[in-house]
Protein backbone atom coordinates (compact mmCIF):
# COMPACT_ATOMS: atom_id res chain seq x y z
CA UNK A 1 0.00 0.00 0.00
CA UNK A 2 1.45 3.06 -0.82
CA UNK A 3 2.01 6.09 1.90
CA UNK A 4 0.08 9.03 -0.57
CA UNK A 5 -3.13 6.32 -0.19
CA UNK A 6 -2.40 5.98 2.83
CA UNK A 7 -2.38 10.02 3.72
CA UNK A 8 -4.98 10.63 1.34
CA UNK A 9 -7.38 7.58 3.66
CA UNK A 10 -6.08 9.34 6.73
CA UNK A 11 -7.37 13.33 5.90
CA UNK A 12 -10.46 12.02 4.35
CA UNK A 13 -11.30 10.33 7.84
CA UNK A 14 -13.28 12.79 9.87
CA UNK A 15 -12.72 12.34 13.68
CA UNK A 16 -15.66 13.54 15.87
CA UNK A 17 -14.77 13.79 19.65
CA UNK A 18 -16.91 12.32 22.38
CA UNK A 19 -19.19 10.10 20.58
CA UNK A 20 -20.84 7.82 20.86
CA UNK A 21 -19.87 8.46 24.63
CA UNK A 22 -16.88 11.02 26.65
CA UNK A 23 -13.68 10.30 25.84
CA UNK A 24 -14.25 8.55 22.82
CA UNK A 25 -12.30 9.75 19.70
CA UNK A 26 -14.98 8.69 17.11
CA UNK A 27 -12.83 7.80 13.41
CA UNK A 28 -15.64 8.29 10.92
CA UNK A 29 -15.28 7.06 7.39
CA UNK A 30 -18.46 7.91 5.57
CA UNK A 31 -16.17 11.57 4.63
CA UNK A 32 -14.37 9.08 2.93
CA UNK A 33 -16.85 7.68 1.24
CA UNK A 34 -17.80 11.06 -0.06
CA UNK A 35 -15.14 11.26 -2.27
CA UNK A 36 -15.86 8.26 -4.62
CA UNK A 37 -12.24 8.39 -7.03
CA UNK A 38 -10.75 8.01 -3.59
CA UNK A 39 -12.89 4.60 -2.29
CA UNK A 40 -12.22 3.42 -5.33
CA UNK A 41 -8.41 3.65 -5.13
CA UNK A 42 -8.99 2.06 -1.53
CA UNK A 43 -11.36 -0.67 -2.67
CA UNK A 44 -8.46 -1.54 -5.67
CA UNK A 45 -5.57 -1.54 -3.66
CA UNK A 46 -7.41 -4.22 -1.02
CA UNK A 47 -8.56 -5.97 -4.58
CA UNK A 48 -4.77 -5.78 -5.70
CA UNK A 49 -3.89 -7.63 -2.06
CA UNK A 50 -6.28 -10.28 -2.38
CA UNK A 51 -6.92 -11.39 -6.08
CA UNK A 52 -4.09 -14.01 -6.18
CA UNK A 53 -5.64 -15.55 -2.59
CA UNK A 54 -8.13 -17.75 -3.78
CA UNK A 55 -10.20 -16.16 -1.41
CA UNK A 56 -14.28 -17.34 -2.09
CA UNK A 57 -15.87 -14.75 0.68
CA UNK A 58 -15.93 -11.86 2.06
CA UNK A 59 -17.72 -11.76 5.67
CA UNK A 60 -18.29 -8.31 6.74
CA UNK A 61 -19.18 -6.80 10.45
CA UNK A 62 -21.71 -5.10 10.68
CA UNK A 63 -22.18 -1.97 9.92
CA UNK A 64 -19.14 -0.49 7.97
CA UNK A 65 -17.74 -4.02 7.54
CA UNK A 66 -20.86 -4.59 4.85
CA UNK A 67 -20.09 -1.52 3.29
CA UNK A 68 -15.63 -1.98 2.70
CA UNK A 69 -16.62 -5.95 2.17
CA UNK A 70 -19.20 -5.64 -0.67
CA UNK A 71 -17.43 -3.33 -2.29
CA UNK A 72 -14.28 -5.63 -2.03
CA UNK A 73 -16.43 -9.02 -2.79
CA UNK A 74 -18.17 -7.21 -5.94
CA UNK A 75 -14.40 -6.50 -6.78
CA UNK A 76 -13.44 -9.78 -5.99
CA UNK A 77 -15.91 -11.56 -7.98
CA UNK A 78 -16.53 -13.54 -4.59
CA UNK A 79 -19.49 -13.71 -2.62
CA UNK A 80 -20.24 -11.50 0.07
CA UNK A 81 -21.22 -12.58 3.86
CA UNK A 82 -22.41 -10.63 6.51
CA UNK A 83 -22.18 -11.11 10.63
CA UNK A 84 -24.98 -9.36 12.47
CA UNK A 85 -26.04 -8.10 15.51
CA UNK A 86 -28.30 -10.93 17.37
CA UNK A 87 -31.92 -11.21 16.19
CA UNK A 88 -30.70 -9.52 12.89
CA UNK A 89 -30.43 -12.07 10.17
CA UNK A 90 -33.43 -13.89 8.91
CA UNK A 91 -32.85 -17.63 9.10
CA UNK A 92 -30.90 -19.99 11.42
CA UNK A 93 -27.73 -18.87 12.58
CA UNK A 94 -25.01 -19.25 14.88
CA UNK A 95 -24.38 -17.03 17.67
CA UNK A 96 -21.07 -15.98 19.17
CA UNK A 97 -21.08 -14.15 22.73
CA UNK A 98 -17.97 -11.61 23.70
CA UNK A 99 -17.14 -9.11 26.20
CA UNK A 100 -17.61 -5.54 26.40
CA UNK A 101 -16.25 -2.99 28.63
CA UNK A 102 -19.88 -2.94 30.27
CA UNK A 103 -20.72 -6.47 29.80
CA UNK A 104 -21.44 -8.63 27.20
CA UNK A 105 -23.12 -8.54 23.12
CA UNK A 106 -23.52 -11.14 20.93
CA UNK A 107 -23.11 -11.71 17.07
CA UNK A 108 -24.67 -14.06 14.44
CA UNK A 109 -23.78 -15.49 11.25
CA UNK A 110 -26.10 -17.86 8.83
CA UNK A 111 -25.52 -21.26 9.16
CA UNK A 112 -25.44 -21.65 5.27
CA UNK A 113 -23.51 -18.44 5.29
CA UNK A 114 -20.50 -20.40 3.14
CA UNK A 115 -23.33 -22.46 0.86
CA UNK A 116 -22.59 -25.26 3.54
CA UNK A 117 -19.43 -25.57 1.18
CA UNK A 118 -16.62 -26.76 4.37
CA UNK A 119 -12.91 -25.19 3.71
CA UNK A 120 -13.69 -21.88 2.12
CA UNK A 121 -11.38 -19.41 2.43
CA UNK A 122 -12.49 -15.86 3.35
CA UNK A 123 -11.59 -12.93 4.25
CA UNK A 124 -12.31 -10.63 7.36
CA UNK A 125 -13.23 -7.01 7.20
CA UNK A 126 -14.02 -4.17 9.23
CA UNK A 127 -13.53 -0.49 9.21
CA UNK A 128 -11.41 -0.15 12.90
CA UNK A 129 -10.00 -2.90 15.09
CA UNK A 130 -10.21 -1.64 18.54
CA UNK A 131 -10.41 -4.17 21.01
CA UNK A 132 -10.78 -6.76 19.38
CA UNK A 133 -14.14 -8.49 20.77
CA UNK A 134 -16.89 -8.12 18.08
CA UNK A 135 -13.40 -9.68 15.43
CA UNK A 136 -12.80 -12.38 17.98
CA UNK A 137 -16.10 -13.37 17.80
CA UNK A 138 -16.13 -13.27 14.20
CA UNK A 139 -13.27 -15.61 13.86
CA UNK A 140 -15.09 -17.91 16.33
CA UNK A 141 -18.17 -18.23 14.08
CA UNK A 142 -16.34 -18.42 10.59
CA UNK A 143 -14.56 -21.15 12.55
CA UNK A 144 -17.59 -23.02 13.54
CA UNK A 145 -18.44 -23.12 10.17
CA UNK A 146 -15.20 -24.80 9.17
CA UNK A 147 -13.80 -22.21 6.94
CA UNK A 148 -10.50 -20.70 7.24
CA UNK A 149 -10.04 -17.18 7.60
CA UNK A 150 -6.76 -16.10 5.32
CA UNK A 151 -6.70 -12.38 7.06
CA UNK A 152 -8.67 -10.27 8.95
CA UNK A 153 -8.21 -6.93 7.35
CA UNK A 154 -9.26 -3.05 9.15
CA UNK A 155 -8.67 0.10 7.56
CA UNK A 156 -7.95 1.59 11.04
CA UNK A 157 -6.26 -0.18 13.76
CA UNK A 158 -6.09 2.00 16.92
CA UNK A 159 -2.73 1.44 18.84
CA UNK A 160 -2.68 1.69 22.27
CA UNK A 161 -5.52 -0.84 22.66
CA UNK A 162 -5.43 -4.83 22.11
CA UNK A 163 -7.17 -5.77 19.06
CA UNK A 164 -4.27 -6.00 16.95
CA UNK A 165 -2.13 -8.31 19.40
CA UNK A 166 -5.03 -10.36 20.23
CA UNK A 167 -5.87 -11.15 16.91
CA UNK A 168 -2.44 -11.36 15.00
CA UNK A 169 -2.56 -14.35 18.23
CA UNK A 170 -5.30 -15.87 16.10
CA UNK A 171 -5.07 -14.67 12.58
CA UNK A 172 -3.00 -12.89 10.19
CA UNK A 173 -3.93 -9.06 10.40
CA UNK A 174 -3.85 -6.35 8.09
CA UNK A 175 -4.68 -2.42 9.18
CA UNK A 176 -3.87 -0.33 6.51
CA UNK A 177 -3.79 2.59 8.89
CA UNK A 178 -2.62 2.47 11.97
CA UNK A 179 -4.27 5.44 14.34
Amino acid sequence: MNETLKEELLQSIREVKDYPKKGILFKDITTLLNYPKLFNKLIDALKKRYLALNIDFIVGIEARGFILGSALAYALGVGFVPVRKKGKLPAHTLSQSYSLEYGSDSIEIHSDAFREVKGVRVVLIDDLLATGGTALASLELIKALQAECIEACFLIGLKGLPGIQLLEERVKTFCLLEC
